[in-house]
C-alpha cells in the first residue's frame, strides 16, 4: 500500500463489481491503494463467486449483496453501513443494465419495458443512492457515476444506452447543485471503451475499441485502473472545488471531430 495514504480510514461504497475486469473493480484497487476502507456489493450468489476473492483480496471489511431492482437491497446496504461505520465518504455507481432484445436493436424499436427497466437500474439507483448517502456524509463526500462518450454523441449500436447515460450525467450535474451546500460532490466519469462483461452485451464492440486506439490522441485505450485513480484523486482534497462535470477518462478521444 501506498506509504503515504491520502484516503487513510475513508469509507467507500463500491457497487458494480462483476469480474477482475470491471470497471468497479479498478476503482475498488485504487481507493485502497490510497488507503480507504471498502464495501463491496455483489449482484446475487452466482456473482458471488467472482467478487468474494477480489473482496478478500482488498481487505474489504464488508460485502454486501445488491441488485438494485429488487425492493429492500439498497436500503438494507446503506443501514449496514450506517450501523458498522455511522458515516460514508465515497460512493462509486457503476451499475447499468437494460434487456439484451432492447439494447441490440434501435432505439427506434426499443420497448417501453425496456425503457423503463434500463433508466430504473443505470440511473435513477444513481439517485436512489445517493439519496441514501447523503445523510451519512456529514463531512461531505463524492459521488461517482460511470457514463461513456455515447451519452452526448451518437455511437453506433449503443442505442438504448445513449439516452440513459445522458439522463445519468444530467442526474449527477442537478445532484451536484442540491448536494453542494452539503459539501457534497458529484461526478458522471466516462471512460474510453473497455473490455469489461457488461460491455460485451454490445454489437461490434471490438470494432469500437479499434478505432478508439486509433484516434485517441494518446494512441492507446484506457485501463481500469485509469478510471479508478481518477476518481480516487476526485475524492481526495486536492479536487476540493471540483464537482458537477463529466470527466473524460479516454486518452482525448472525446475531443475528436
Amino acid at each position: 500500500m501506498n506509504p503515504n495514504p491520502l484516503l487513510k480510514g475513508k469509507k467507500v461504497l463500491v457497487c458494480g463489481i462483476a469480474n477482475e475486469h470491471s470497471i468497479a473493480y479498478g476503482c475498488a484497487k485504487a481507493f485502497r491503494e490510497l488507503g480507504a476502507d471498502l464495501a463491496i456489493t455483489y449482484l446475487n450468489e452466482k456473482s458471488r463467486t467472482y467478487v468474494e476473492p477480489l473482496a478478500r483480496a482488498l481487505e474489504a471489511p464488508l460485502l454486501l449483496p445488491l441488485d438494485v431492482a429488487q425492493p429492500g437491497q439498497l436500503e438494507a446496504v446503506f443501514e449496514r453501513i450506517a450501523a458498522e461505520w455511522g458515516r460514508l465518504d465515497s460512493l462509486v455507481h457503476s451499475i447499468a443494465w437494460a434487456p439484451k432484445d432492447d439494447l441490440q436493436g434501435g432505439l427506434l424499436d426499443c420497448s417501453a419495458d425496456g425503457f423503463a427497466k434500463a433508466m430504473d437500474v443505470s440511473c435513477h439507483s444513481f439517485i436512489r443512492m445517493a439519496h441514501l448517502a447523503a445523510p451519512l456524509m456529514k463531512e461531505g463526500g463524492t459521488l461517482f457515476a460511470m457514463s461513456y462518450y455515447g451519452a452526448n454523441k451518437v455511437v453506433s449500436n449503443y442505442n438504448l444506452m445513449g439516452p440513459v447515460k445522458a439522463a445519468l450525467e444530467a442526474s449527477a450535474r442537478y445532484l451536484a447543485f442540491e448536494l453542494g451546500p452539503r459539501g457534497i460532490r458529484v461526478h458522471p466519469i466516462s471512460p474510453g471503451p473497455l473490455k469489461t462483461r457488461a460491455a460485451s452485451g454490445l454489437k461490434d464492440f471490438d470494432l469500437l475499441l479499434a478505432e478508439a486506439a486509433q484516434r485517441a490522441p494518446l494512441g492507446e485505450l484506457v485501463d481500469i485502473m485509469d478510471v479508478g485513480f481518477t476518481c480516487a484523486f476526485l475524492a481526495t482534497p486536492y479536487a476540493r472545488r471540483l464537482s458537477g462535470e463529466t470527466i473524460y477518462v479516454d486518452g482525448g478521444v472525446h475531443i475528436m471531430g
